[in-house]
């Protein structure tokens, strides 16, 4: 079902951004967040990442990136652990807005943000910034930025699967699985896990 979209009515020929953000809850991996200005595109098919196929997200995925002006901000593991998730989450979304800044010369005059918190004070041309709890299901560049951030942190994650075939990241992405925490009982901790998170910080 198609979510009704009705945010932008509201921002109307204003510059505005969406950022949302993947890999809050794993034990593993980076935070990843995603800003993206849709320019007016007609991106078919977009919905909250979390309700669409796999290969419809690629896929949507690959129209976004050719298309939309995009950033992203990565925050690994080792600063997750030293600030925590909710930090290290603001600063992978202002990370987003900067890459999508610099990369495009484009600058936001509104930002709408996946949430219950601001993650970042106003700069730039930024005029208005909302927090929307279930802004993927309301805002359409919500929604595209949770595929970008979805399907960057999933690539990674595959890299990490190559390196550490074992873990089987390509299956559960570092989520706290049943079979992911029996391997990291079996083979160890490794750096890439956040040691601050239970179960990892009881296995150390």
């Amino acid at each position: 079902m198609q979510p009704n979209f009705s945010i932008e009515n509201k921002y109307k020929n204003k510059i505005c951004f969406g950022i949302d953000e993947a890999g809050r809850g794993p034990l593993a991996g980076p935070v990843v967040a995603a800003s993206i200005f849709l320019e007016g595109q007609n991106i078919e098919g977009i919905n909250d990442s979390k309700k669409i196929s796999k290969t419809k997200r690629h896929k949507i995925f690959a129209d976004l990136i050719a298309n939309c002006k995009y950033g992203v901000g990565i925050v690994d593991a080792d600063v997750i652990d030293e600030i925590n998730i909710l930090e290290a989450t603001k600063i992978a979304m202002l990370n987003s807005v900067l890459d999508l800044q610099k990369k495009y010369d484009v600058f936001a005059q509104v930002v709408l943000i996946d949430g219950n918190f601001i993650p970042f004070e106003k700069r730039d041309k930024i005029e208005e910034m909302e927090a929307i709890v279930k802004g993927d299901q309301k805002s359409i560049s919500i929604a595209a930025a949770s595929i970008i951030a979805k399907v960057t942190r999933d690539n990674l994650m595959l890299k990490y699967d190559a390196k550490y075939p074992q873990y089987g990241f390509k299956n559960h992405q570092g989520y706290p699985t049943k079979f992911h925490i029996e391997k990291v009982k079996e083979f160890g901790v490794l750096g890439i896990h956040r040691k601050s998170f239970a179960p990892i910080k009881k296995m150390l």
